[in-house]
């Protein structure tokens, strides 16, 4: 059995880190925890400690920072690294957050360094094929060092539950859930709420994050939106299966253009319909409008939202085969075992056709 080392101060309770380690727990895969004390001394207090040799060592997602020291510690034992980033701190901070100007020279510090971090895996995992080719061209690294793994759902929880009624209520249940980032388009939610004109909707928007003070400021006096708090994780699905219809998201970043995220992949998995906005980031096969269980609307446009609820306000009964066609949509292209083929051929990559670390600089 080989032995995978999952390196840095990560949470090994993140959706993506459980459903990895499940993943690879499947493929063979005996996966070992070693998380420092601090990140930039890791190496030396794994010699301290005297961590065992494995085939593997893996720095999970949002770790730039454990990856120096990581790459140190495999270089001088010959071993293979492996980097699943999934968001870049140089696109967060510059085009996401707007912290820093684009050709600042704090920027350019920052990309500097990131590019120096990935230069020391021997392979990335993009969680899409737009991150896939952002990582190539922002970071210069080789494409057939990159593979695309898909984030997909913990499917223990997120499944389809046919006891669960149909649209039994008058007005249609629009449901978003999120921590209200600029990415997400919570405000084009909001406004969409308030320009729709259509059949009785309920927009409910569950959450906290830094644009709720202001969405609720713009939904002031609005009967058919509401807000409600944060729910336990595991309360969740049930709340997605109740609803007609699930939001995605809907900001113009440029990094909204590029992910799938979670809350997407969580109810295809409950065999929900979805509107979100339309991207590059998603599989070319979906790219047909509503044929999918996927509808695709303007990105940063109410009232693209607007009039895609209304349509589906007016033909209520078109829902069910929608919500046949998303649940088809997450087995043929989203499942755990469609990312369970992905890991295996971005392992066999690693393993099969590899640059020595000792030559990394």
């Amino acid at each position: 059995m080989r032995t995978v080392l999952w390196w840095g101060r990560f949470d090994a309770d993140y959706s993506r880190n459980r459903i990895l380690r499940g993943l690879l727990a499947e493929l063979g895969w005996r996966v070992v925890d070693f998380q420092p004390r601090f990140s930039g001394l890791a190496d030396w207090e794994a010699w301290l400690r005297r961590i065992a040799k494995p085939d593997l060592v893996w720095v999970p997602c949002f770790r730039q920072r454990d990856l120096a020291a990581a790459s140190r510690w495999a270089r001088a034992r010959r071993i293979p690294l492996l980097f699943d980033p999934l968001i870049s701190a140089y696109d967060k901070q510059v085009f996401e957050r707007a912290k820093l100007k684009p050709g600042s020279a704090a920027a350019q510090r920052l990309l500097a360094w990131e590019r120096r971090l990935f230069e020391r895996a021997d392979a990335v995992l993009a969680d899409t094929e737009e991150h896939a080719r952002f990582f190539v061209e922002t970071f210069g690294i080789a494409r057939d060092r990159v593979n695309v793994v898909y984030v997909g759902a913990e499917e223990a929880l997120f499944r389809p539950d046919p006891t669960v009624s149909k649209h039994v209520h008058e007005a249609l249940d629009v449901l978003f859930f999120g921590s209200f980032i600029p990415l997400q388009g919570a405000p084009v939610i909001v406004e969409a709420a308030r320009i729709y004109q259509g059949p009785p909707v309920n927009w409910t928007l569950i959450g906290a994050g830094p644009e709720l003070a202001r969405c609720k400021s713009a939904a002031a006096g609005l009967p058919n939106i509401r807000f409600e708090a944060w729910l336990d994780y595991t309360a969740l699905p049930a709340r997605i299966r109740r609803a007609d219809i699930l939001l995605g998201i809907f900001g113009a970043t440029l990094k909204a253009g590029r992910v799938i995220p979670n809350k997407v992949y969580q109810a295809l998995a409950c065999g929900k319909p979805v509107l979100t906005r339309s991207s590059g980031a998603y599989p070319s096969a979906l790219a047909a409008a509503g044929t999918h269980g996927l509808i695709w609307v303007e990105a940063g446009n109410p009232a693209s939202l607007a009039e895609a609820v209304r349509r589906l306000a007016i033909d209520s009964g078109g829902l069910k085969p929608l919500a046949l066609a998303a649940a088809a949509t997450y087995r043929d292209h989203f499942s755990n075992t469609m990312l369970k083929q992905q890991l295996r051929r971005a392992l066999d990559g690693v393993f099969g056709a590899r640059t020595d670390p000792a030559d990394r600089a």
